[in-house]
């Protein structure tokens, strides 16, 4: 995903080394688009590298999310694109991420919107992104039983309507918590 088609030398650069990258590295393994062979996809047996300049894809996530399995972007776009993704869910509080170094196995997880610092010591907050980024790390370490377990009671939490401010707004008949609210309902949950 990029806006190559403008930004010319920044991210067609970025696209460029994208495409140089896959066919070096993958070449077996890929089915690159084009516009004579957009309906030949083969069928689950190649990766399927799509070309989306960043305004197309924007409605892309929205109306066809299930076409698309990896999106490789530059930060500021992934930045609009993850947002855009997670308002679909009920929004960045509950949105995690992961940054995984897949040669040194180093990884780093955490809320996609950071930590809002503005909000600290208010008991305002959604702590969902937080808890579904430790969900994260504990599947990366094995911890799967763990993992679920969490991940379950945040279910529960929210299917009863029991949330913070932030997805109140959008949902009927909740039930609006505090932080540390939150936490609890979520404790009882497991």
């Amino acid at each position: 995903v990029h806006k190559g088609n403008i930004m010319k030398f920044t991210e067609g650069a970025f696209r460029d080394w994208g495409y140089e990258l896959a066919k070096r590295e993958f070449r077996e393994h890929i089915f690159i688009e084009t516009k004579k062979t957009s309906s030949q996809f083969p069928l689950n047996t190649k990766l399927v590298i799509k070309d989306r300049i960043t305004d197309s894809m924007f409605q892309q996530v929205l109306l066809r999310p299930e076409e698309y399995d990896i999106i490789a972007t530059t930060n500021l776009n992934g930045d609009y694109l993850s947002d855009a993704c997670s308002a679909q869910v009920g929004g960045i509080g509950l949105a995690p991420s992961g940054n995984i170094n897949f040669e040194t196995k180093t990884a780093l997880f955490e809320p996609t919107h950071g930590t809002a610092p503005k909000y600290a010591g208010l008991d305002k907050v959604n702590p969902s992104a937080m808890i579904l980024s430790g969900v994260m790390l504990l599947e990366y370490i094995g911890w799967k039983e763990a993992g679920k377990t969490i991940n379950d009671a945040l279910d529960e939490t929210i299917l009863k309507k029991k949330v913070t401010y932030d997805l109140a707004r959008t949902l009927d008949s909740s039930i609006t918590l505090k932080t540390s609210e939150f936490g609890e309902e979520l404790l009882r949950n497991m």
